[in-house]
């Protein structure tokens, strides 16, 4: 097999098939990157939000804290190929259309945004129990707390949330290829799967694969440099 796919690659792969795998590298990491900018603004304030709201918080509201809850638990709980088909509609009314790089940034932003409101607030509730009374007893507004001691303090976790958000990004974006979407998952299927280059889909694997790594690498210096814990 493998000499197959060698020979294939030295006698097939010209330039063209290049540019191409270029081309669907650049929308990869371009998915991955705006969809993941589009969750952490939207999913972040929402992990705040449902983390004050429970029980004992700064803001203690437990009728929002149910819905918020079970929103983030729906929303993480539909398969991302389910939403995929679902948000066509969705997609279509703002972008103009359902295929295509751009189109993909839909889906994967929604997908993604629970994701990240879910470790949001799983990284909130790792601050010592301490701290709000602490920030409390020094006249400290709820505003203070939040942008003073809480964000400071899960800054940290909140960066690894992120990254993870960004990796399993990526891997998404592979599987929106199914659909059209665009990137090494659609470069994989329509050239390694439909016209039998094997060696296209190894190329778009061992891509997305050194993407990942180098996002994780990325994301774990950051997150260690803003510790100062």
């Amino acid at each position: 097999m493998w000499d197959k796919i060698l020979t294939d690659f030295m006698t097939e792969m010209h330039p063209r098939m290049w540019q191409m795998v270029a081309q669907s590298t650049y929308e990869t990491i371009y998915m991955g990157l705006a969809a993941t900018a589009i969750a952490v603004i939207c999913g972040v304030p929402f992990g705040f939000l449902a983390f004050l709201s429970g029980k004992g918080r700064i803001v203690e509201n437990a009728i929002l804290f149910k819905v918020l809850d079970a929103i983030i638990n729906i929303g993480r709980s539909i398969p991302f190929i389910i939403l995929l088909i679902i948000l066509m509609p969705v997609t279509r009314l703002l972008v103009g259309t359902t295929l295509g790089t751009t189109a993909a940034i839909v889906p994967l932003s929604v997908a993604a945004t629970p994701f990240v409101a879910r470790l949001t607030a799983n990284a909130l509730m790792e601050i010592p129990t301490g701290l709000t009374e602490a920030a409390k007893s020094m006249g400290a507004t709820n505003w203070q707390v939040v942008s003073k001691y809480y964000l400071p303090e899960s800054l940290p976790m909140i960066i690894n949330a992120i990254t993870l958000t960004l990796v399993t990004l990526i891997g998404y974006s592979a599987m929106a290829g199914v659909v059209g979407g665009g990137g090494l998952g659609n470069l994989a299927i329509s050239y390694g799967e439909h016209r039998g280059m094997t060696y296209v889909k190894w190329i778009a694997t061992i891509i997305i694969v050194a993407i990942v790594m180098i996002c994780q690498k990325a994301g774990d210096m950051i997150a260690t440099y803003t510790d100062h814990r």
